[in-house]
């Protein structure tokens, strides 16, 4: 019977050949990771980046993106909630005191109309009012936001991430964050229904480009 003698790696051969090994499988981590990350890359890329000649964003870019803060809010029953909770969702953002006078009820309808005009796409947007300070909620509107997502928020915190343009209020504005909690865009100060006609369009733009990654639902 003949015997096959196999030689023994020394051990800096072996410390080599552990060597390579592991920096292959971070080579091979990486790849994995790219790969995961490519849709989403993709998505902001065309819609950042490669703009076809002419076209303008009605709501103006937020750069650099804020993203949501780790902070403890309110719901409409006084139950606490974390505001970084929110992530997971395309949101469409108005801030408002609890009293809600004429601008905020127009915000709060024009964002009603947006979602429900996104059709099929609806259920990938969240509406969010963000109430920024101690006044009751008036017993009117809590039908009315009987969808949306009411949150109390302390208005430094607030302050700390949603900011308005220059000469305005934070009431004055609706605002858009991804899915990945990043305030990335301020709709135009005090907008009217022609100004929701051009957000229209511009959600629709954001959708699609996310439609490789986003699903509807956190």
């Amino acid at each position: 019977m003949g015997l096959t003698v196999h030689s023994i790696p020394t051990p800096a051969e072996a410390g080599a050949e552990n060597a390579r090994s592991s920096r292959r499988g971070r080579w091979t981590m990486l790849a994995l990771a790219l790969v995961c990350a490519t849709p989403v890359i993709a998505s902001y890329f065309s819609y950042y980046v490669i703009r076809p000649e002419g076209r303008r964003n009605f709501g103006e870019l937020i750069e650099p993106q804020r993203l949501v803060p780790t902070v403890a809010a309110t719901d409409m029953s006084g139950k606490p909630v974390e505001l970084a909770s929110l992530k997971g969702q395309w949101l469409l953002v108005s801030v408002g005191s609890g009293a809600c006078e004429s601008n905020c009820q127009q915000h709060l309808y024009l964002q009603r109309q947006l979602r429900e005009s996104l059709g099929r796409e609806k259920d990938r947007l969240d509406w969010v009012w963000l109430v920024s300070d101690d006044a009751p909620i008036k017993e009117e509107l809590r039908p009315v936001v009987g969808v949306a997502t009411v949150l109390r928020v302390p208005p430094n915190e607030l302050a700390k991430w949603l900011v308005p343009a220059a000469g305005h209020q934070a009431s004055e504005h609706l605002y858009v964050v991804d899915p990945m909690g990043n305030w990335m865009m301020r709709f135009p100060a005090n907008m009217d229904m022609a100004g929701a006609a051009k957000a229209k369009r511009d959600l629709e733009r954001l959708l699609r480009a996310s439609v490789s990654w986003d699903n509807a639902g956190r």
